[in-house]
C-alpha cells in the first residue's frame, strides 16, 4: 500500500505544483496588465513554481490528504499573489478579470495535459508512456478541480471576487464582508461532504468535455 501511495505522489507532484502555482502567477500577470504592479515588484509574475510554493499548502497538506484518502482526494494551495485592487485602473470592473485569470490558467493547463495524454496514447508503448499517461490524467483532474473550486461564489475564492465585481456597489460591499468567514465555511462544506456533492458533477463534466475534444475515450 505504501508503495502505491509513493507512486501516486510521484505521479501527482508535477501536475499539482504547476496547477497551484501557475494559477497564482496568472492572477499577478493580469493584475499588472490592468495597472497593479504589486505582484511584479514582488517577483511573483514568473513561471518558476518555487516562487509560489507554500511549504504547508503546496506540499504538506496535499501529501497528507493523499495519504489519508488513499490517493482518492487532493487539495492544496500556493502562496497567494499580492494584488492591490485599489491600484487597478478600474478596481471593481478589473477585479473580474484578475479573479478569472486563475481558473482560466487551470483550464488552459487541463487542455495541455489532455494534449500530452493524447500524445502518450499515440506513442509506441514503452517505459515512459504509462507514467506519462497517468500523470496527464492527474493533470486534467487536478486542474478541473481547482478551476471548479475557485469559481464557487464564496470570498475569498475567485468566484467570490467575480461576484463582488458583478454585484451592485451596495450588495458587493456586503457580500465582500463574507471573506473573513470564507475559509471556515469552505472547511465546513468540505468535512460535511457538501463541497464534494457540489463539485464532483461539475469536475466530471469539465473533464469529460475536455477529453471528448481530444478524443480521449
Amino acid at each position: 500500500m505504501m508503495e502505491s501511495l509513493i507512486q501516486t505522489i510521484a505521479i501527482s507532484a508535477l501536475p499539482v505544483i504547476f496547477a497551484i502555482t501557475l494559477h497564482e502567477a496568472a492572477h499577478g500577470y493580469v493584475a499588472r496588465y490592468f495597472g497593479d504592479p504589486t505582484a511584479w515588484l514582488a517577483g511573483r509574475i514568473t513561471l518558476n513554481p518555487i516562487r509560489h510554493i507554500d511549504l504547508v499548502g503546496t506540499i504538506i497538506i496535499p501529501v497528507v490528504i493523499l495519504l489519508f484518502s488513499s490517493g482518492t482526494f487532493l487539495f492544496g494551495y500556493a502562496k497567494p499573489v499580492p494584488v492591490d485592487f485599489g491600484r487597478l485602473r478600474h478596481p471593481k470592473r478589473d477585479m473580474l478579470w484578475v479573479a478569472l485569470a486563475g481558473p482560466a490558467a487551470n483550464l488552459f493547463m487541463a487542455f495541455g495535459w489532455a494534449f500530452v495524454l493524447k500524445l502518450a496514447w499515440l506513442m509506441p508503448v514503452n517505459d515512459y508512456t504509462v507514467p506519462l499517461s497517468e500523470m496527464s490524467k492527474t493533470g486534467i483532474i487536478v486542474n478541473c478541480v481547482l478551476m471548479v473550486l475557485n469559481l464557487l461564489p464564496l470570498p475569498p475564492l475567485d468566484g467570490g471576487r467575480v461576484a463582488v465585481s458583478l454585484l451592485p456597489h451596495g450588495l458587493s460591499w456586503k457580500f465582500a464582508q463574507l471573506e473573513r468567514w470564507g475559509f471556515p465555511i469552505l472547511l465546513l462544506l468540505m468535512f460535511t461532504g457538501i463541497l464534494a456533492t457540489i463539485m464532483n458533477p461539475l469536475v466530471i463534466l469539465s473533464a469529460r468535455i475536455i477529453e471528448s475534444i481530444f478524443g480521449l475515450y
